[in-house]
């Protein structure tokens, strides 16, 4: 009888290239060699530019569709309401939504000898967007070195005014794409991870937070998204998603839990209306979970608040 013998790893990779921008295994290498990476003058562009940002913060959810791009932008305006400069890099090449959920998709990326200007919303948040370069139909196929070249161009190009904080909005997963922003900024203030409350999706967000522990990104909390709703008639709370694994797994990984966002069919309508749910509805609950889990980062980062 054949014997079966339990997979306990995936080798991917055999050896050392020397080339440390690609390399998968960047976080868990240990050579003095990977730091000659930053004599790269796109990255030293990277850092140059970035000096106008006070605090730069990932938003990442390890799997797709828990409403990241939601957050990251609802999460802006709460900023924004609390008295900050705040500018969104929307780094999902593939999918990106930012700048309709902001009111800018009709808008276009301008260059000046500076460099990238982002377009500005109507509530003064700065967005610069790969969807602001495209049409309506218009898509672009992004193959190997292609996503981390127009990352950094877009990292070390951009010429945001004096920010507090500037969200990059990350794709889903804990592939490249996400390891480029966590190499490429070597400022980086700390990662919002969000999440539903299914299993399913704590076993991935789980992931992304061992990533994040792996690359000494600090973890500035976790979000739960799509917690339980206030039904429109009976006024009552339907838990739909079974809420609370946010923060049993913010619990398990040791990390701070930052809030729960309920669900509200409003956050759509609000999105699809180009305007972030947060100034649309002021007063929701959705709208203080927001302002609250805001609150709390800025803290942690030690931003004074301003309330507008």
């Amino acid at each position: 009888m054949t014997e079966h013998k339990e997979i306990v790893s995936l080798q991917v990779t055999l050896g050392c290239s020397r080339n440390c921008e690609p390399c998968s295994k960047y976080f868990d290498c240990t050579a003095p060699l990977k730091q000659d990476m930053y004599k790269n003058p796109a990255l030293r562009r990277i850092e140059e530019k970035l000096k106008t940002v006070k605090h730069k913060i990932a938003v990442m959810s390890g799997k797709g569709g828990v409403g990241k791009s939601t957050t990251t932008a609802n999460l802006a305006a709460a900023f924004n309401l609390l008295g900050a400069k705040v500018g969104i890099l929307d780094s999902d090449f593939y999918g990106p939504s930012i700048p309709t959920i902001m009111g800018v998709g009709k808008s276009r990326l301008t260059v000046q000898e500076e460099g990238i200007v982002p377009v500005t919303s109507s509530h003064g948040i700065e967005v610069a967007s790969v969807a602001s370069t495209l049409g309506d139909t218009e898509y672009l196929t992004w193959m190997g070195d292609q996503i981390r070249w127009g990352l950094y161009q877009f990292l070390g190009g951009t010429t945001w005014s004096e920010l507090d904080f500037l969200l990059i909005d990350l794709p889903p997963g804990t592939g490249e794409e996400t390891l480029n922003v966590m190499k490429a900024i070597r400022g980086l203030s700390g990662g919002v991870i969000v999440t539903i409350p299914s299993d399913v999706s704590q076993l991935v967000v789980g992931r992304g937070i061992s990533l994040c522990q792996k690359a000494g990104t600090e973890i500035l909390g976790v979000v739960e998204n799509m917690g339980t709703m206030i039904c429109p008639k009976c006024h009552e709370d339907i838990d739909v998603f079974l809420s609370g694994g946010g923060i049993k797994i913010a619990d398990a990984m040791k990390v701070p839990f930052l809030g729960t966002i309920p669900l509200d069919r409003r956050v759509a309508e609000a999105s699809d209306a180009g305007e972030p749910f947060v100034n649309r509805y002021p007063d929701s609950p959705a709208t203080q979970s927001f302002i609250e889990i805001a609150k709390k980062i800025c803290k942690d980062l030690k931003f004074t608040v301003k309330e507008k």
